[in-house]
């Protein structure tokens, strides 16, 4: 079988921005989440997918705005759409799906933690993280753990990581602490680019590797007095750059509680129909083909 773990705080941005606006009869804005439970029961009814789970930003904040300040809060996102968190997860959960509200951490790490647990179950034979996001790129391996933009219907293994970042997966947070991560509020080192710390990266794959000397480079694709100026930018940063990386790494200790028989859809909860019909659509539970009898 084949593993899918749903970033739901994207697909909930991915809904706001997408799916047309809705009001319900109490005049909340409700069209992220209504979006939300459309395409994730056209994902748990896809032939071939049984196992399904969703992480969830619960609040923007988490423990990483403990060791840097500019770190990413809730700060510039549409109220609108913040309110509409905590009831995209009783209505997910309702759908059927396990959710895993994240509070100290993000949901990406919940998602990095699921994948450490069962990469090497031997019922497991590939896991789809649903998300473009880079930061999950770290995760991937082969073309047993892959990342899958539901949005453009791309699907990256490791091959499409290389091509794409210029490193292998276990740099990618390396490569995020040279180059910084707008999305997440980290700017990275001055004077490095995306392809100055690919071309380092693929040869000494860690920032510690990296000498401080720039003569002992030796790369044929940065010049001399190019490496001399990264050399000098990283030794001046290098704090900084092993605090972004520890930023842009996620974490595989999240205490999951569920076991992998628990994430297979069992169908809806009877609960769904009365929390669409608070959200005024009481069309959708008919669209659903199966519900849960106990």
């Amino acid at each position: 079988m084949k593993l899918y773990l749903v970033d739901g705080t994207y697909e909930l941005f991915r809904n706001h921005f997408g799916a047309p606006p809705r009001t319900a009869p109490d005049g909340r804005a409700v069209g992220a989440t209504l979006g939300l439970l459309r395409s994730l029961l056209l994902l748990v009814t896809t032939p071939g997918i049984t196992h399904v789970a969703c992480a969830f930003d619960h609040v923007i904040e988490s423990f990483r705005n403990g060791l840097y300040s500019g770190y990413k809060t809730g700060a510039g996102v549409d109220p609108i759409l913040l309110a509409q968190f905590a009831l995209a997860e009783e209505a997910v959960a309702a759908l059927g799906l396990v959710v895993w509200p994240m509070v100290e951490f993000e949901a990406d790490d919940a998602l990095a933690s699921a994948t450490a647990r069962f990469k090497h179950d031997a019922a497991v034979e590939q896991i789809v993280l649903c998300s473009p996001d880079k930061d999950l790129a770290q995760l991937i391996c082969g073309n047993r753990i892959v990342a899958w933009d539901r949005r453009r219907n791309l699907v990256l293994d490791e091959a499409g990581v290389v091509a794409k970042f210029g490193v292998r997966p276990p740099s990618i947070p390396d490569w995020l602490g040279l180059v910084g991560d707008a999305a997440d509020g980290f700017p990275g080192i001055p004077g490095w680019g995306g392809k100055s710390a690919a071309v380092v990266l693929a040869h000494y794959e860690r920032l510690e590797a990296i000498p401080a000397d720039p003569h002992a480079w030796g790369l044929a694709a940065i010049s001399a007095s190019r490496a001399a100026r990264l050399a000098e930018s990283l030794t001046q940063h290098r704090a900084e750059a092993l605090l972004f990386r520890n930023l842009a790494t996620l974490r595989v200790d999240v205490p999951l509680q569920e076991t992998l028989a628990d994430l297979e859809w069992q169908g809806a909860d009877e609960r769904l129909k009365a929390i669409c019909h608070r959200l005024g659509d009481d069309k959708f539970p008919g669209r659903v083909p199966r519900w849960r009898t106990s």
